[in-house]
């Protein structure tokens, strides 16, 4: 069997990577001949040539982000999440070969644009569909609010109040670095959002109305929320506007530079303004007071939750939906929860990384020395890390896992520990004023990697590989006396 796929995750940094790993080498245990084209946050080392597409029994699209499908017309498509890949490719693959696994598009699909897919893809619940199309847009607006939030991050560095002109502590560097990563990257957080949304939902012609409907949720103070119901809104609008309005063929050339924008940001305009803005700004207002007026207990209560959620899918759907929440809270100057994901996002690799080195024996010799690359992983917060050791042993390490970055997220909630930049890891407690309370986040991060390491020693098995080994030394000697 031949097969070709496309490997997507809607970071482009972990997951992508991990499942292009995990599918050739489960592949070449199987005899199956693939060749992967990964969509990640760099561009792939490997792009299908014609020949691989005209030669391919079957296209695997692993993605949760939208795939453009035209150039595998006539092609059986099976689309599945691409953590599914990342955790069970083995799996995945004899599902494809036995037939247990249907394709969403069958080859005698005349057409593969993403519209039509979306439309016949089965398989996918309306849910499913809403999520890629918010995930979208959220992967386009994180390198904005990385980039944004470590510039605002190191304008801290000259003083909390240096960017400010007439402060004793002014400083026209921090207000440059200020003015960058806040007044224009961070500015544009919340359109970008709303235009990827949008963009997924009703392709480049949504572009122009998710723009002005993200803006319009910053004019209305709607904020994070309000971008993403603009979003939403803007995509659908577009979408019957351009099914609904048709013209003669003299003037059609108008439809897409004058009839949809003009028709789709007035009402996406008009509705945010008129409707939406109002509600949702009230409800945000009513949720920052809510966030702000929390004693210790009831912060720790809430830092566990994230905790929990950040861990749980280690980098997945309920990771993104979890962080992307706390990264709009700081829009609303609210700067815990992001700290709190961020502690528990760092637990997981690092949890399992000291396991690995002071509990050896719970893991094989290849475990053991790719825990020296988790550490790494875990100090850059790239809870990812976790997931081969996940993949080996579920229903030990998601438990282990869950239970560090849960008390890692309620101390550094309970402790008042609050972050000014959205990403970086431990990196970022080198720049001044960045991470309040710096010894106690500390302390927070390390006693949920420590939280996570003994839990391990308790629950996993011993990993007997002296037996492994003497087994397959008996083998390999078998077969060298039959063959002389």
């Amino acid at each position: 069997m031949k097969l070709i796929a496309i490997t997507a995750c809607p970071t482009g940094v972990a997951h992508t990577y991990i499942a292009e790993a995990n599918l050739k080498k489960s592949a070449a245990k199987m005899g199956i001949d693939i060749v992967v084209e990964t969509h990640g946050a760099v561009e792939s080392e490997y792009h299908f040539t014609q020949d691989d597409i005209s030669q391919a029994d079957a296209v695997l699209i692993a993605a949760d982000k939208v795939i453009d499908l035209r150039r595998f017309k006539g092609k059986r498509i099976f689309k599945v999440p691409v953590a599914r890949a990342a955790k069970d490719a083995s799996g995945l693959l004899s599902n494809i070969m036995s037939g247990a696994l249907k394709p969403e598009i069958s080859s005698n699909s005349e057409t593969l644009n993403r519209e039509e897919h979306d439309t016949q893809a089965s398989g996918k619940s309306t849910l499913s569909q809403l999520y890629i199309h918010l995930i979208t847009g959220v992967n386009l607006m994180i390198p904005f609010v990385i980039a944004g939030g470590i510039l605002i991050a190191l304008s801290f560095s000259f003083g909390i109040t240096a960017a400010t002109p007439g402060d004793a502590n002014f400083s026209p560097i921090a207000k440059m670095l200020s003015d960058i990563g806040g007044g224009a990257a961070f500015a544009l957080m919340l359109p970008i959002l709303s235009l990827g949304i949008s963009k997924s939902i009703s392709g480049n012609l949504g572009i122009v109305s998710g723009a002005v409907g993200g803006m319009l949720a910053v004019h209305t103070g709607a904020g994070f929320l309000g971008a993403l119901f603009a979003g939403f809104l803007a995509g659908y609008i577009t979408l019957l506007v351009v099914k609904y309005i048709q013209l003669p063929k003299a003037i059609a050339g108008l439809k897409p530079i004058l009839i949809v924008p003009l028709l789709t940001v007035l009402l996406t305009g008009a509705l945010m303004i008129l409707v939406i803005g109002q509600p949702i700004r009230m409800l945000l207002e009513a949720l920052t007071s809510f966030l702000q007026s929390m004693g210790n207990m009831n912060a720790a209560i809430m830092g566990l939750m994230i905790g929990v959620m950040v861990a749980f899918d280690m980098g997945g759907p309920l990771n993104k939906t979890v962080c992307m929440f706390a990264i709009g809270l700081m829009s609303t100057g609210i700067y815990e929860p992001i700290a709190a994901c961020m502690s528990a996002g760092m637990v997981p690799p690092l949890g399992i990384a000291l396991a690995t080195t002071f509990f050896g024996r719970k893991f094989t010799a290849q475990e053991r020395e790719t825990g020296k690359v988790t550490y790494v992983l875990g100090l850059s917060f790239i809870t990812e890390g976790a997931i081969p050791y996940a993949v080996s042993d579920p229903l030990r390490v998601i438990p282990a896992i869950c239970a560090g970055s849960g008390l890692a997220g309620a101390l550094s909630m309970a402790l008042g520990c609050a972050s000014r930049a959205p990403h970086g890891g431990v990196f970022v407690l080198f720049i001044p004023n960045v991470i309040t309370h710096v010894l106690a986040y500390l302390f927070a991060i390390a006693a949920g990697a420590v939280f996570t390491a003994v839990i391990l020693r308790f629950i996993k098995k011993d990993v007997n590989e002296t037996l492994t080994e003497g087994v397959n030394d008996v083998n390999q000697h078998e077969e060298s006396f039959e063959r002389g």
